[in-house]
């Protein structure tokens, strides 16, 4: 079962030239069943990322171009009255799908943000008043622009919290890029990549990152993780429970993609930083500057006892 995970993930690294790290955060992601949001530039990979995902893992997918004039009723759909039943019929926005990428997040208003939360939370959608489940497995990719660009929303801190992890692409190493610029055209790569894992497996492996034994004595350590976030005084607010949850369902499926039956401090702190920076706003030191939260977040690994 995990086997065919560590297939899909060298498929993904041919794709994805360099990132081994990140691609293996992905997986971490959808194996855990929450959902990632990639924050770059523009041109990077992250959209050809989720397009290989979706095709390795033999997921449907749907993707959603977040701009300032879409509206909530274009993401979870909306009921068109028909002539023929004399009713109203709901008809699904394309957040009805496996696989769902949320293109530029951060450019739609947060009112059309705001019609993820739902979805993402609770694996459903509400609409006139009537509930609409989601398809199972269901995963949302975000990708979001820096904040300094033009025409961009924050997210607020309970769009971030449904996120189970915040990553980066970055630019490529020398080699890598190298072998972008010698091999073959990404998305010619992507029409021609094999299906390497059915979705039932997929669904199997998810339940199997349950059964992840976690001893006292890991929990005991991640607790102190997070109650280091809440009393250390770096951070405007600490680590939530759900924050708490998010951790140890990550260092479970990191694990298991280690090939354990059992998580030890190591999965724990190979999460730390991607689930808990993008929950945490760092408070202006004494002297003005202000550290950014991996920063924080690694030193904070470094003082925590194991």
């Amino acid at each position: 079962m995990f086997s065919k995970l560590h297939n899909a993930a060298e498929q993904l690294n041919n794709v994805i030239v360099g990132k081994p790290r990140q691609i293996r955060q992905a997986l971490v992601c959808l194996l855990a069943g929450g959902h990632l949001l990639i924050e770059d530039i523009p041109g990077v990979g992250k959209t050809t990322l989720a397009h290989a995902l979706a095709i390795t893992l033999g997921l449907k997918m749907n993707r959603l171009q977040f701009t300032s004039d879409l509206m909530p009723a274009d993401v979870i759909g909306i009921s068109i009255y028909e002539r023929e039943k004399n009713a109203f019929v709901f008809h699904p926005g394309p957040v009805f799908s496996q696989v769902v990428l949320a293109d530029e997040i951060n450019r739609a208003t947060p009112k059309t943000q705001s019609a993820l939360l739902e979805a993402m939370e609770e694996r459903q959608v509400t609409a006139e008043g009537k509930t609409y489940p989601l398809p199972h497995p269901f995963f949302v990719l975000a990708t979001q622009n820096p904040l300094n660009q033009v025409g961009t929303f924050p997210l607020p801190e309970s769009q971030l919290d449904r996120f189970l992890m915040c990553i980066s692409l970055g630019y490529p190493d020398a080699a890598a890029e190298r072998a972008l610029l010698m091999g073959n055209d990404r998305r010619q790569m992507l029409q021609t990549l094999p299906t390497v894992m059915q979705v039932s497996e997929l669904i199997e492996a998810q339940k199997a990152i349950k059964q992840i034994h976690c001893s006292p004595s890991l929990l005991d350590y991640l607790q102190k993780l997070l109650q280091e976030t809440r009393r250390n005084g770096l951070f405007n607010t600490g680590l939530s429970p759900r924050a708490g949850l998010a951790l140890l369902q990550a260092a479970r499926a990191w694990a298991a993609l280690e090939g354990r039956d059992h998580v030890i401090p190591e999965d724990v702190q190979a999460v730390f930083i991607p689930v808990a920076a993008h929950r945490l706003h760092p408070l202006a030191s004494t002297s003005g500057n202000t550290l950014s939260s991996q920063v924080l977040l690694a030193k904070l690994l470094q003082q925590v006892a194991v």
